[in-house]
């Protein structure tokens, strides 16, 4: 059975259609990329599988369950999460309160327990803490636990989105164009990460990405948008060749030269 499976999934915003009968599925522990050019509908396929946005046609099954429509909320505590394109941290907390504030949900206390700090407070917040540092350690950012979220360099802060996105013990994970911004040496760094975090946490990961070495190094099998509709699917090597890929991504005058 599939990890997540889209079924002729459609969305209109009034008359535009953003996506048109896209299908596909995943198996667990597998790394999809989602590629398209600018403006193709990858995003809003996130917004969809995690209910950002509800499907004007079709259906979205995680885990046997179908979960179209269901709000975001009840979609990450089933195990769902995600990083944004444009980066979303607390960005006036610091590296282990972004962590920290995403592992409050297991703390099983009261108000009346914290403000009187009872030893039952205080064991839980020492567990959160050493699980905040576990996640932090894991994307190699022990040394900035007490900077600020907003102070790091913009390679460190997508870590730091990474990290916070396991806090929330997905099995899927969706990552939006993790390496944007970042230069060839974070991209190897980041290829690196991905694998390990794949491996360690036994996750699927779906992929959306513009570059493409990043794409052709992590993602056996890719999926191609273009226009809200899926191009095709196939492994790097189909996908690099592909007439229409090329057409898409190049131009028609670049097929015909």
């Amino acid at each position: 059975m599939p990890l997540l499976e889209l079924k002729n999934v459609t969305k209109t915003f009034g008359g535009i259609v953003a996506v048109k009968d896209v299908s596909f599925s995943t198996e667990s522990e597998e790394i999809v990329g989602l590629i398209g050019p600018n403006g193709a509908g990858k995003t809003t396929i996130f917004n969809l599988i995690t209910g950002v946005y509800k499907p004007t046609e079709g259906n979205i099954v995680f885990e046997g369950q179908d979960i179209t429509g269901s709000n975001p909320v009840s979609i990450v505590k089933g195990g769902i999460a995600r990083t944004f394109q444009n980066i979303r941290l607390f960005n006036k907390l610091s590296v282990l309160e972004n962590i920290r504030t995403v592992l409050y949900r297991e703390a099983d206390y009261n108000l009346g327990n914290a403000l009187i700090r009872t030893p039952k407070v205080t064991r839980i917040e020492k567990k959160l803490y050493d699980k905040s540092l576990e996640y932090l350690e894991v994307v190699g950012l022990t040394d900035y636990v007490n900077n600020r979220a907003d102070s790091l360099p913009y390679g460190l802060q997508r870590k730091l989105e990474i990290a916070r996105a396991l806090a929330l013990d997905p099995k899927l994970l969706l990552l939006d164009e993790p390496a944007a911004g970042m230069n060839p040496d974070e991209c190897i760094d980041l290829v690196e990460l991905i694998m390990k975090i794949r491996e360690k946490y036994n996750l699927t990961i779906i992929l959306i990405e513009h570059h493409m070495d990043v794409v052709m190094e992590l993602c056996p099998r890719i999926l191609v948008i273009n226009f809200g509709e899926m191009l095709m699917e196939g492994t790097k090597q189909e996908v690099q060749t592909h007439p229409r890929v090329l057409r898409a991504y190049l131009g028609e005058e670049y097929i015909n030269a």
